[in-house]
């Protein structure tokens, strides 16, 4: 089925008159380019001109409940409980612990609540520390075409900051809160932490998506939390180049992973190393000079560590780790 898949945005792009290789990477300004869906490793054809639905996006941006948030805790590490934003009962009637840390989850395009990167990470987070893991299922507008999708990453972005709002008001504590996002979920939760003025404790961006962002200023950012930290993997291709936050770690100089043949794959190695280290926080970078630096492996000043669930970080600037091609890496 994935050979069909793959086939078939070929014969698209042909269809459409468009030589593009799909292992060109995206320049600012391209019309075509391929992307892949969050964690599915087949890379569609986008056209940045397709139609966007606009009423549908006026819908999302309605109702913040129009999103799932999807509760997760050692009590119930496999199935779910759902909150309800304005219905403080569905909060105070499941396993939320207001005393406990909460670790929000945010998947890209094309991904869902229980995707591979969903799993991981909440396996991972709960493996490491008793905490309460929020996943934020935003499938029905991930599930859109790509640009209709980016063009409503902010509004999600806001809801799910409403969300946070809300639940400050029956207790929770924005110095508790660590927000992590995959690809345009990268984006959607520096929206997130916006929408609260920045009083989020960390925001994680794993490899935020590059393509139709650079000019967006509805982009991630360093003052969308307390603490702002980005994992740049695949620059040559699908994620975002330049530096975001406080502090942007490029593994491997950030473009291609060891042990990957597929752009989709190193992509998806910002998840693989996020969860490693919430596990083992064995994952330690030295500081750069300059991204130039980062990416011609010239590195050496102090190490600090990437990734893990530590709430109280602060270093700041650039760096790179090198990493091996298989777990724990």
């Amino acid at each position: 089925m994935k050979y069909i898949l793959l086939f078939s945005v070929v014969i698209a792009a042909s269809a459409a008159n468009v030589i593009k290789d799909p292992t060109a990477g995206y320049k600012e300004g391209d019309r075509f380019f391929y992307f892949p869906g969050d964690g599915d490793n087949i890379l569609h054809l986008v056209d940045s001109e397709e139609p966007v639905d606009e009423d549908f996006l006026r819908s999302i941006a309605r109702n913040a409940n129009n999103n799932g948030y999807w509760l997760y805790t050692r009590d119930n590490p496999d199935s779910h409980q759902v909150l309800q934003i304005d219905n403080p009962d569905s909060v105070l009637n499941s396993n939320f612990d207001f005393s406990k840390t909460t670790v929000f989850l945010a998947h890209g395009w094309n991904g869902y609540g229980q995707n591979h990167m969903n799993r991981r990470l909440r396996e991972a987070f709960l493996d490491d520390d008793d905490v309460n893991i929020i996943v934020l299922d935003w499938n029905r507008l991930a599930n859109r075409n790509y640009v209709t999708a980016r063009n409503g990453v902010p509004a999600v972005g806001r809801g799910l900051g409403q969300f946070i709002n809300w639940l400050v008001t029956l207790g929770a504590s924005y110095d508790k809160m660590h927000l992590v996002g995959f690809s345009l979920g990268g984006h959607l939760v520096g929206n997130a932490g916006r929408e609260t003025e920045g009083r989020i404790k960390r925001i994680t961006s794993l490899d935020p998506a590059g393509p139709l962002w650079s000019r967006n200023r509805d982009r991630m950012g360093r003052s969308d939390a307390q603490y702002v930290e980005v994992i740049h993997t695949n620059t040559d291709f699908l994620g975002y180049t330049n530096p975001l936050g406080d502090a942007d770690f490029y593994p491997n100089g950030g473009g291609s992973m060891p042990g990957c043949f597929l752009n989709s794959c190193s992509h998806d190695k910002a998840i693989s190393y996020m969860a490693s280290s919430v596990r083992n926080r064995h994952l330690h970078a030295n500081r750069c000079n300059t991204h130039r630096d980062a990416t011609r492996n010239r590195c050496s000043g102090d190490l600090v560590p990437m990734g893990n669930g530590d709430l109280d970080k602060f270093e700041s600037g650039i760096f790179r780790v090198n990493t091996g091609r298989n777990y724990p890496y």
